[in-house]
């Protein structure tokens, strides 16, 4: 089989899978690939609604034989939800355009700050994901033949590797796949609470008398102090029940506009279906008195209980579709890992903190490779903790409460800032201050129980990201600087300059492009030293031999600039305004010139495109592009730095059109960059 015939196939299986590219010049595409505030409850925020599938349950659990002061424990709860909710919604209006725990922190606190809530959030969502498929794969195989029981781990990857490829053709896609799961947890879990509820209502009075008799008991055993601590201790065993209400403001850049009042509407619909779900599930648990079962979960045992007077085949059925829908949604809850998780990625590469390369967008506008990387980071994490949920519950929830505090103490910060010159600054603190006391608690209180069972992984692991992340961020600020001293060519070759300027200017002004004369390409990325210095190696190279200069450039779609129809605006009138300076900085000494640009998230392909067209309009075109050379190449500058350029000569070199690499070397000992000669 040929390279193009493979090429081909290859091509055709990738649609087949993740789908055709998507046209980045149609107008309406930031409407049809957002999401409404249904949809984003659906993606967000299953992961928040499947922790009621075990964080009521380990509340309940942790209070031994004193159930009944599981009602302080489901206000306390609810409370929390609200507070911590309402809290993120200050931040959703603070920033609108996206504002999860790394903006906050980055922009409230400091950058380095930001860092350590942004990986301490990249760890949680790794997490998110392969406990969630782990207790998904839990969840299903309880139903299944025990002879299955060995597939477990199997079937969980394949999970992954499903959620995967649903991301990958885009989160709105993955999204309405998943929405009937979602509905059908929603549907039967709303009708066995219910049911639970109001068919106990004459028995409330007997309740509140039980409640105060354990109170009571409590009391007398424990003491007042020992009884708070209880349900101090039981409230924060259920921690994992807050985890994913950070969603929303992470996920705010594919909302549909007004994103703020989207935002606020899916977080609405998240606390107020957690809230409800959580305090519903416990107050089941003291109305039918559920206790722990050999093989069940305590939900399984609950429902149980409800459709006990059902008969065996309405009942049985009810309870096997309520738990196969915990199952499911334990799956979807994998989503906020995908949706999210990618997006701090691609927020901590524009700034610099992680490679570049994860701000890029695929053909399908996802961050295809923040995917890959959670995907497999999930994957690595199921096979070394064997799907074990057990295990992978106790590194879960630490990091999620480290970027709550962040988060919560920026916003006290700002408010602070901000005392008397806004109406609301005193709402604000006082709300804020609140989320912060309470998240601060938790933290701490999880950390102390689940450190030494092995939450303090989860804290090293973070730990080394971290200072991953601040040896990136230093080796960019360290070629940054190199590369900024090219741009004093721009001060050298500015007409208006004193200096004489080193491109010479041709005796008789060129009034017209000759097509069958020498045609230099340059490719460029803005108006800067480095494109200048491409632009001067071609004049000390060729001299006067050329006689047109053609400058093009690639508008990169990132996620930067994918946020919205201005930003994308805003990229177009950047690069027509650069372009236009190295024109007419060629034109004012007599050689045409003209410049070419098109957006697109692939630079190779773009200029692919671009590139036929221009060789035939001139036959002696050659094109040039600048490329950073460093002295050491190591396995840290290949990973952090765009290589392009040399994909893009191998692939012109296929087209038969000859392409030259200009190099700029950075690392000489004098510190200084090397002109071509």
């Amino acid at each position: 089989m040929s390279m193009q015939k493979q090429a081909s196939l290859a091509s055709r299986v990738r649609r087949a899978v993740i789908g055709d590219s998507i046209n980045l010049a149609d107008q309406s595409i930031f409407h049809k690939l957002s999401l409404i505030a249904f949809f984003a409850w659906v993606g967000l925020g299953a992961d928040g609604l499947s922790s009621s599938c075990y964080g009521p349950a380990e509340a309940y659990l942790a209070l031994g034989k004193h159930t009944f002061l599981a009602v302080f424990v489901a206000l306390g709860t609810a409370l929390t939800i609200g507070v911590i909710s309402a809290a993120y919604s200050q931040i959703i209006e603070l920033f609108p355009t996206g504002g999860g725990g790394y903006i906050v922190a980055s922009r409230l606190l400091s950058p380095s700050v930001g860092m350590v809530s942004g990986c301490a959030l990249l760890i949680d969502y790794v997490l998110t994901i392969t406990l969630s498929v782990a207790s998904g794969a839990d969840a299903v195989f309880s139903f299944l033949p025990a002879a299955w029981l060995p597939y477990r781990l199997e079937a969980a990857v394949v999970g992954v590797v499903l959620l995967i490829v649903l991301n990958l053709r885009g989160v709105k896609e993955s999204v309405m796949a998943l929405v009937p799961i979602f509905m059908l947890f929603v549907v039967t879990h709303a009708v066995a609470l219910g049911y639970g509820i109001f068919s106990h209502a004459g028995a409330m009075p007997a309740v509140a008398a039980r409640v105060a008799r354990d109170v009571a008991v409590a009391d007398r055993e424990l003491g007042l102090m020992g009884m708070f601590l209880l349900v101090l201790h039981a409230y924060s065993m259920g921690a994992g029940t807050y985890t994913g209400i950070e969603a929303v403001s992470n996920g705010l850049p594919i909302l549909r506009e007004p994103r703020e009042r989207t935002g606020k509407r899916t977080m609405l619909y998240m606390a107020l279906s957690l809230a409800l779900t959580v305090v519903g599930i416990i107050v089941c648990y003291l109305l039918f008195e559920v206790r722990p079962e050999e093989g069940k979960t305590l939900n399984a045992v609950l429902f149980g209980a409800v459709t006990a007077g059902w008969g065996p085949t309405l009942g049985g059925g009810f309870v096997l579709v309520t738990l196969v829908s915990e199952a499911l949604l334990l799956f979807v809850a994998a989503q906020a890992g995908f949706v999210d998780g990618p997006r701090v990625l691609s927020n901590m590469a524009i700034d610099r903190w992680l490679p570049a390369r994860f701000a890029l967008l695929s053909d399908r506008l996802v961050t295809q490779n923040g995917i890959l990387l959670m995907g497999a980071g999930a994957l690595v994490l199921m096979l070394v903790s064997h799907g074990s949920v057990d295990l992978l519950i106790v590194l879960y929830s630490i990091n999620v409460f480290i970027t709550f505090v962040l988060s919560q103490l920026g916003m006290v910060r700002h408010w602070w800032r901000a005392r008397g010159q806004r109406a609301p600054w005193k709402k604000g603190l006082c709300l804020n201050g609140l989320g912060l006391l309470l998240t601060a608690f938790i933290l701490v209180m999880v950390t102390w129980v689940k450190f030494f069972e092995g939450g303090w992984v989860t804290l090293l692991i973070t730990g080394l990201l971290a200072a991953a992340a601040w040896g990136i961020r230093r080796h960019y600020n360290r070629v940054g600087a190199k590369i900024r001293k090219l741009d004093v060519l721009r001060a050298v070759v500015d007409p208006e300059n004193p200096y004489t300027p080193p491109i010479p200017d041709n005796p008789a002004p060129v009034a017209a492009p000759d097509p069958r004369a020498p045609t230099a390409v340059i490719f460029v990325n803005g108006f800067n030293g480095l494109g200048i210095h491409t632009l001067l190696s071609v004049v000390r190279l060729f001299g006067k031999d050329i006689a047109n200069f053609v400058f093009v450039q690639i508008g990169v779609v990132d996620a930067a600039v994918f946020r919205g129809a201005e930003e994308l605006a805003r990229l177009k009138a950047g690069m027509e305004r650069d372009l236009q300076t190295y024109v007419g900085l060629m034109r004012d000494r007599g050689y045409h010139a003209e410049a070419h640009w098109a957006v697109g998230t692939d630079i190779v392909q773009e200029i692919l495109d671009l590139a036929p067209p221009l060789r035939e309009r001139y036959p002696k075109a050659i094109f040039f592009g600048g490329q950073i050379v460093f002295e050491k190449e190591t396995f840290l500058t290949r990973l952090l730095h765009n290589y392009v350029v040399f994909t893009l000569q191998r692939q012109l070199y296929r087209l038969g059109l000859p392409f030259m690499i200009m190099p700029v070397m950075l690392d000489r000992p004098d510190g200084g960059p090397v002109m071509a000669a």
